[in-house]
């Protein structure tokens, strides 16, 4: 088992979340703008290192109010922290193809341990530069308040505007480092 390096192809990979809005729908996002340093043998990540760096100013809900509402103190608090970042500490191998990545996932400058869901969707050559490429996707839950994101609104007809669990998706293609 021989770990490479790999980078992200932005143009191919996304970073989302949503959470339950008013109770009875979903508010969904993206960040638009993030990175990777990902050392793995793609075949079996059980060895693997993995940082992810979020640009936390890049989030993008179609919404701009609620876009900067969102990049305020209120929330993700980007002036004092910009990055929202993940780095892997260990992975289990759950079945073919499928693992548990388990990492500490910082966000508005508190970390806690989360576990993805991580499916390694298989690999292939670009037929356009002929470099090696894998794709993977992956979800994880958190709760808003153990990352000190707190801010919410009582509704008049019970319950509160903004949830706190927040489904996190991605899909990222991978680009093997020549």
């Amino acid at each position: 088992m021989t770990r490479e390096k790999w980078t992200v192809d932005l143009a191919h990979s996304e970073v989302g979340f949503s959470v339950k809005h008013m109770m009875i729908s979903r508010a969904k996002g993206t960040f638009d703008k993030f990175d990777a340093v990902i050392e793995a043998d793609v075949e079996d990540l059980t060895d693997s290192k993995i940082e992810v760096t979020i640009d936390a100013a890049s989030i993008n809900t179609r919404n701009e109010d609620r876009d900067n509402h969102l990049r305020s103190a209120d929330f993700f608090d980007v002036e004092n922290h910009p990055t929202l970042t993940f780095v892997s500490t260990d992975v289990k191998r759950k079945g073919n193809n499928e693992y548990d990545v388990i990492g500490d996932l910082t966000i508005n400058g508190n970390t806690n341990q989360v576990t993805l869901d991580v499916t390694f969707e298989g690999q292939s050559k670009d037929p356009m530069s002929g470099s090696t490429v894998a794709g993977f996707s992956g979800e994880t839950k958190i709760s808003r308040k153990e990352f000190g994101l707190t801010w919410n609104a009582t509704l008049e007809t019970g319950g509160v505007l903004v949830s706190d669990e927040v489904k996190i998706h991605f899909e990222l293609e991978l680009h093997k480092a020549e």
